[in-house]
């Protein structure tokens, strides 16, 4: 399982099914096993932030995820993200856009 088969259907996903992929991804990639317990719950709420946008029919734009992005480098040592998470952020918030 990987970002892809998380975020695909996003629309027509209900907030338990969307947190249950995601914690199935977690398990069994082995990629993601980096991420902490405070990095999984921001990776979350940006997932369902996006659900929401796709929801009311908003299309995200490279510019959401650039300015997403730019926030969480901003505050990277606050929340203390390393680059491999700031990476694999980064391709989550791209899934969205396909």
């Amino acid at each position: 399982m990987d970002l892809k088969d998380v975020t695909q259907d996003l629309r027509n996903q209900n907030s338990y099914r969307l947190e249950q992929r995601f914690r199935e991804m977690l398990r069994t990639n082995p990629g993601y096993k980096n991420l902490g317990a405070e990095n999984r719950d921001l990776v979350m709420d940006l997932i369902e932030k996006y659900q929401s946008k796709l929801r009311r029919n908003e299309t995200i734009s490279d510019y959401t995820v650039r300015h997403d992005m730019y926030h969480l480098y901003q505050n990277r040592f606050k929340m203390k993200l390393t680059i491999n998470d700031l990476d694999q952020i980064r391709e989550l918030l791209k899934s969205f856009k396909d």
